[in-house]
């Protein structure tokens, strides 16, 4: 028995959940999410708290039961309160900023990259060369930081590249001469 998809989801006062065979949709101040659930797992609003469980105890049941009862709750707190992942460039020259709707970022390319900033998703750029990704999606928040952090990944010789706030890049001993 999973012991995350056992615990029941606190709905707050300002978040409306609607319950159907296999969907649930939330909204609330922030915007609105929907999902599709598996056929092998049901989801049952009431008290306000929503309660995930098995229809049936097979291993991919138990494989989603506590994965759609956590999504389910990260659909909760997106709604209600946002989500933030923060990136920092290091590298000399590394610049971001926002133009119309796209991300540019000079990262020491022979070209600028431009990154197209999704619905739902709002981005900050700080003097600092901190990047700041907001948005009620998880899922999204974290997708788009990954894909703006490939562009160029750290390396561990000098540490350049971008990070996630507060990442530790082990860094690796360079050539050393006789």
């Amino acid at each position: 028995m999973s012991r995350i998809g056992k615990l029941p989801i606190k709905v707050p006062s300002n978040v409306q959940v609607a319950v159907n065979k296999q969907s649930i949709h939330i909204s609330g101040p922030h915007g609105e999410l929907f999902r599709e659930i598996s056929n092998l797992i049901s989801v049952k609003l009431s008290d306000n708290n929503i309660y995930v469980s098995k229809n049936n105890s097979t291993r991919t049941a138990n494989q989603l039961y506590g994965l759609t009862r956590t999504l389910i709750s990260n659909m909760v707190i997106g709604v209600s309160q946002k989500f933030e992942r923060t990136l920092q460039l290091e590298g000399v020259g590394y610049r971001a900023q926002l133009k119309n709707n796209d991300l540019v970022l000079n990262l020491g390319y022979s070209h600028p990259v431009l990154i197209s900033i999704p619905k739902g998703i709002e981005i900050k750029v700080e003097k600092n060369g901190e990047i700041i990704i907001i948005g009620f999606d998880k899922e999204l928040v974290g997708q788009l930081s990954a894909t703006i952090r490939n562009k160029r990944p750290p390396e561990p010789y000098k540490g350049k590249g971008i990070l996630y706030k507060g990442e530790i890049i082990k860094r690796k001993v360079g050539k050393s001469g006789k």
